[in-house]
């Protein structure tokens, strides 16, 4: 994926295009090996709200971090958790859903590599830990839901284009945004049914945002531009989704 394609889209949202440091982090959950990566903009000065990125059934690569990028330039930190370990990186779509299953089937080790992650983000001293948040996509959308479930201090988390079946809200009290292709085929409307009668049964503040025509991983150009596959990029849904979560932290995080 290239750089130049969120530096395009930075502009057209009105940003200004920051010239972030980016930090490799090594870090363990137990004892595996995990890398990750910090992201913030070193000429601000003092403490700034931060945020977990989660990354989609791939793992971690550059496309996670660039929206780390964008969020720096935003003002916040960020931290790119490393859900897999360091020596995964799945090459393959069959290697994809071997490492998303292993987590998915195991929610208990999914939510301590996601706590590793945002211990990691609340460590540093450009964080704000009483101002943290968490974003996901795909695999990763489920992901914030489980670090919202383990009742980590979190304002909100937003979930794009995630897989949305959590089995309850676990010790979760924070803001939920929900951002869903309106077609997607994998997943369920029971899913969805599910996590907002929860949410209104908890009464924690959600919002969901269902996007016309936008299939899976809307958010992402390498999906392809083929809807009938079920996921693919979605121009349109990409940046109002963006600019949602913009609205959403802003609104979450206060002044």
């Amino acid at each position: 994926m290239k750089s130049i394609f969120f530096f395009a889209m930075a502009l057209a949202s009105g940003l200004a295009v920051a010239k972030p440091v980016v930090d490799s982090v090594n870090y363990r959950d137990g004892e595996t090996k995990l890398q990750g990566y910090f992201v913030y903009d070193d000429a601000m000065k003092g403490r700034r709200p931060g945020v977990v990125i989660v990354h989609d059934w791939a793992g971690v690569k550059e496309y996670e971090v660039n929206r780390a990028k964008q969020l720096a330039a935003l003002g916040y930190t960020a931290f790119v958790a490393d859900i897999y370990g360091a020596d995964v990186r799945p090459k393959n779509p069959k290697e994809n859903a071997a490492n998303a299953g292993k987590y998915k089937g195991d929610r208990p080790l999914f939510q301590s590599r996601l706590k590793a992650a945002y211990d990691q983000l609340i460590a540093r001293k450009e964080t704000d830990k009483s101002r943290v948040g968490a974003m996901g996509y795909c695999f990763g959308g489920t992901g914030v839901l489980e670090l919202a479930r383990t009742g980590v201090p979190l304002k909100g988390v937003v979930s794009f284009h995630g897989g949305l079946d959590i089995a309850d809200l676990g010790k979760a009290k924070c803001a939920f945004l929900i951002l869903h292709g309106d077609v997607d085929p994998f997943v369920p409307k029971k899913d969805i049914d599910n996590l907002m009668a929860m949410l209104d049964q908890r009464k924690l503040w959600h919002k969901l945002v269902r996007y016309p025509g936008a299939v899976h991983a809307f958010t992402v150009p390498t999906a392809g531009n083929d809807p009938s596959k079920g996921a693919a990029y979605h121009e349109e849904a990409d940046k109002k989704s963006f600019e949602e979560m913009r609205g959403f932290f802003k609104q979450v995080f206060g002044r």
